[in-house]
């Protein structure tokens, strides 16, 4: 009966296939439609450890925009907030400005660095457990058990003909993905504009054209991708699995099969011996929870997220026939080698590959905190005038032109002194003013924000020396201390004077 089962197979095969009609060229289909998966639900520590997991991962990503943080009278409250309009981003006491994009540069090389090394250890533990596909796709499917039922009802669902309780139940399941999917599409907008303020301005229509655009674009997003596409994913969009080959080793962790003790594979009924025979009793128990639909036992496979779900249904159905558990686990390749052999396993935490990830995460996270630790309050940066480079004045001395723009990052306004060093009997005065040239000028700043200031330095003929002479402009702050300051040329004729 196989060999006629197979033959059928291969026939419906052939059959779908469609000829090039242009050409009368035979030509077999590239592409095989999908198979719909229908995961079982399961019990057991990892489901667990995910559960867990999505949970905090649920509860930080919807309740983030909603964590307050005071910075003062004149400043956002959200204590996460990428705000496009005033080009800021803020991190709970940290504000980073468009000029400091390197922090997340930083902060991006951080994270791909810890996901190489946890990758190196522990297999797709990010896949299984923490990628948004697979957090989102797992509530997906658990509102779906909740409406439609578990596998086998899921399953009889789909195949009966449409009826009253049928319909109820798919549209239930999408109007619940729907608002899921709205709910996660409203959450992103939120960490770009103040989460109060939008939240109401999307429900009364005041909202911009760009937010709700925005707000429909990731709530599609999101309903498509966890609800339809799910481990389609996985599979075929994401790039991950294909290069994440390249941080695995034979002592890194992944779920693994143990043939050696489960083959032979066969039914098996109380009361007869395990002679001569695996522990697998082929139930396909691994294969039915898997939310990528494979089977484990074909070995190590791109589709795999490693979550660990087919170690749970394995283990329950070994207890129930009364053999060891873990016939399918987390183990590395060198250790499965060695359990074959019944020799102790060897954990290899410490390896060339870990090495260099440790030691690039640990530099990047030193050199992040120290650009921190380093950071200034005030910038300071000076436009020397292109035209003309300098203007003789009628008692014979030089004066300069400067744009000047002063970067204050705290949240008060203050006033800065501006003054010079390297450059002997300089006077200084504000262009738009009436105000006699003076050693120093005072700087008006409001709280985090730019001035900018038109400044014009003199300085007497006999003590220009060259044609171009570096002086550092300082800004002290109302206690005398120096809070920023400028290398700048000051330009004079050919030969000085």
């Amino acid at each position: 009966m196989n060999h006629i089962a197979t033959e059928r197979r291969a026939e419906a095969s052939i059959a779908s296939e469609e000829p090039e009609a242009m050409f009368g060229v035979f030509s077999p289909s590239l592409y095989a439609d999908r198979v719909k998966v229908y995961p079982r639900a399961v019990s057991g520590r990892f489901r667990t450890v995910k559960w867990t997991v999505l949970i905090l991962c649920l509860a930080l990503y919807y309740i983030g925009p909603w964590i307050r943080w005071d910075r003062g009278p004149n400043a956002p409250d959200q204590a996460l907030l990428l705000d496009m309009v005033g080009r800021r981003g803020y991190f709970f006491w940290i504000e980073i400005w468009p000029q400091e994009i390197y922090y997340i540069t930083g902060l991006l090389i951080l994270g791909a660095v810890t996901l190489f090394l946890a990758t190196a250890l522990f297999g797709r533990v990010w896949c299984g457990y923490t990628c948004p596909q697979t957090v989102w796709t797992d509530l997906f499917m658990l509102v779906e058990r909740w409406i439609e039922g578990d596998r086998n009802a899921r399953m009889r669902l789909d195949q009966r003909p449409m009826s009253f309780d049928k319909a109820w139940r798919k549209t239930a399941k999408h109007a619940a993905w729907l608002l899921i999917a709205a709910a996660t599409g409203g959450a992103w907008i939120m960490y770009f504009q103040d989460a109060p303020t939008v939240t109401m301005e999307m429900l009364t229509g005041a909202a911009s054209g760009g937010t709700y655009f925005f707000f429909g674009l990731f709530t599609t997003t999101t309903y498509v991708l966890a609800g339809w596409a799910r481990e389609q994913v996985c599979t075929y969009m994401c790039p991950w699995p294909r290069f994440q080959a390249a941080m695995l080793d034979e002592h890194s962790l992944a779920v693994t099969y143990q043939a050696w003790r489960g083959e032979a594979r066969g039914k098996h009924k109380a009361g007869e011996t395990w002679e001569g025979r695996g522990d697998c009793v082929d139930c396909r128990a691994c294969v039915n929870v898997c939310p990528t639909g494979i089977d484990i036992r074909d070995g190590q496979q791109l589709e795999c997220i490693g979550c660990g779900l087919c170690i749970d249904a394995c283990d329950d159905i070994m207890a129930k026939v009364g053999r060891p558990q873990r016939l399918i686990d987390f183990v590395s390749l060198a250790n499965l080698g060695r359990r074959s052999k019944g020799l102790p396993e060897v954990r290899r935490l410490v390896r060339s590959r870990t090495v260099i990830y440790s030691t690039l995460l640990v530099l990047v996270a030193l050199v992040m905190a120290a650009a921190l630790t380093m950071r200034h309050s005030f910038e300071l940066n000076a436009l020397h005038d292109r035209s003309p480079l300098f203007v003789t004045l009628s008692d014979g001395s030089l004066r300069n032109g400067y744009t000047l723009k002063v970067i204050n990052k705290t949240q008060e306004a203050i006033d800065l002194k501006l003054v010079t060093s390297g450059l002997s009997h300089a006077q200084m005065f504000l262009a738009g003013t009436t105000d006699e040239a003076t050693e120093s000028i005072v700087l008006p700043l409001e709280a985090d924000a730019v001035g900018e200031f038109r400044v014009f330095l003199r300085v007497p003929r006999a003590s220009v020396t060259s044609a171009s002479m570096p002086f550092d402009m300082r800004l002290l702050d109302p206690n005398g201390r120096e809070v920023a300051r400028y290398r700048a040329q000051f330009n004079g004729p050919n030969g000085g004077h």
